[in-house]
């Protein structure tokens, strides 16, 4: 018997949906987000049963979890998931459920899942521009001090001369 999972995922915590072939959900749980309450739901499915998860905030922990155990995870792209954005009942359980079925009926709208190393990479990259934006506004605000105690910027305070 196949077995689709759907999972509405937050930042604390995630719902979690089972849905039989028969489209009858057999699981519909809240549980905090971490390894042993996700697999604690889904830990007895048959390996390589397909789990869709919505392209939302801390997505990548997940899909690592799903692949690690054999799961085929399935990435939802959030903006061309209509079923879910117009529903007229809007809760996680339903949410859940919702994206389950629509794996199960092969609709479900997907997004590229980046292989681990890219998805890494893209990390250092972004975590290396916000450090690098963070520079620029500081050396601005230092900038600015100095102006309101009439210092010029002749010479940049981040060079040899300027600092001195």
């Amino acid at each position: 018997m196949s077995v689709y999972v759907g999972i509405d995922v937050h930042r604390k915590r995630s719902q979690i949906a089972v849905i039989g072939q028969d489209g009858e959900v057999q699981v519909n749980r809240n549980v905090p987000n971490g390894v042993k309450t996700v697999l604690g739901v889904i830990g007895d499915l048959p390996i390589g049963a397909p789990v869709a998860l919505e392209a939302a905030y801390g997505w990548g922990w997940l899909v690592e979890l799903l692949e690690d155990y054999g799961y085929d995870p399935h990435l939802v792209h959030p903006l061309q998931c209509k079923a879910i954005a117009s529903a007229r009942l809007k809760n996680d359980k339903v949410d859940a459920a919702t994206i389950g079925q629509l794996l199960r009926a092969n609709l479900l709208p997907e997004a590229w899942i980046a292989p681990l190393q890219v998805r890494q990479q893209r990390g250092l990259l972004r975590h290396r521009f916000q450090l690098v934006r963070l520079r620029t506004l500081l050396r601005n605000r230092i900038h600015a001090v100095l102006a309101d105690h009439g210092h010029d910027r002749a010479g940049g305070i981040c060079t040899s001369p300027g600092r001195s």
